[in-house]
């Protein structure tokens, strides 16, 4: 993270480079960034941008004089890359994996402050002196998450690797890796050679939200008193719901359907099959 910038909008946007080296976090990696990915990173985001769906974006691009060596395909076959940096832009970087990571560790106190602060900066709707607060801010990321991964499927976008720590808390498209773009409908479509099981194939990312969801709600539990874990526990319960109401909404306009009728789930789930049948 290279630090905050307020645009002559007064829009405060987090810098962060991707590709640069090894931080805390990198583990066993290196840290960096072939060219091939960061170019498709930095195209991918802004198309994403402009297709309406919220995610981060791309300032820039710099090609890297370091080699990067990649198994690309995952068959032990490493061969040598030209290395890239993406400047990277988003409102926040938090993910459900940072508050995740602290509830992990048993650090309530500095999980209690992440919280407030991120209400805070980016939950303005939510009062600080609401007890309810942090009900509140998961209502919202369900909601919001829901109707992320229906912006998702409505344009055929697989993410590839939907794990707590690629989910924003502002529920926005963040860490593009292994991303793919369906060319027709196929719910097993999977853009991650890595991934072997299919947990991530894009027929599966509303699941994935939920299972994601609910260790977001794990991490909170410990903040929350009975009564607004039981609370909580209902609202998650909602998010097949309204994934399915937005996922209906979007695909009715894609078809030009007006009004409501109740055959129109029918139409909708008739031609997806289709699709994928030819």
């Amino acid at each position: 993270l290279v630090g905050v910038y307020t645009n002559r909008h007064g829009e405060r946007w987090e810098l962060q480079l991707k590709g640069s080296g090894k931080t805390p976090y990198s583990r066993n990696g290196d840290g960096r960034a072939v060219l091939r990915s960061s170019v498709r990173e930095f195209l991918c985001s802004e198309a994403m941008h402009y297709l309406g769906i919220p995610t981060s974006r791309a300032a820039s691009l710099v090609v890297s004089d370091d080699d990067v060596w990649r198994d690309q395909f995952y068959n032990g076959n490493i061969k040598k890359e030209r290395g890239a940096i993406v400047l990277r832009l988003a409102k926040s970087w938090f993910r459900i994996g940072s508050l995740e990571i602290l509830a992990h560790s048993g650090e309530l106190d500095l999980q209690r402050r992440l919280l407030d602060f991120i209400i805070q900066e980016h939950f303005p709707s939510i009062a600080m002196n609401d007890s309810n607060r942090y009900l509140e801010f998961f209502s919202t990321v369900v909601s919001e998450t829901a109707n992320l991964i229906a912006l998702w499927m409505s344009v055929g976008f697989a993410h590839g690797v939907c794990n707590t720590d690629n989910f924003s808390l502002l529920s926005i498209t963040i860490d593009y890796g292994p991303f793919g773009f369906m060319e027709s409908y196929d719910p097993n479509f999977v853009p991650n050679t890595s991934d072997d099981e299919r947990r991530y194939k894009i027929g599966n990312q509303a699941n994935v939200g939920l299972f994601n969801l609910s260790k977001l709600l794990q991490a909170l539990k410990p903040l929350l008193d009975p009564r607004q874990k039981h609370l909580a526990s209902q609202i998650l319960e909602g998010y097949g719901e309204r994934y399915y109401s937005r996922f209906t909404e979007l695909f009715k306009a894609k078809l030009g359907l007006l009004g409501e009728n109740e055959n129109d789930n029918y139409l909708i789930a008739f031609l997806l099959k289709v699709s994928f049948l030819c």
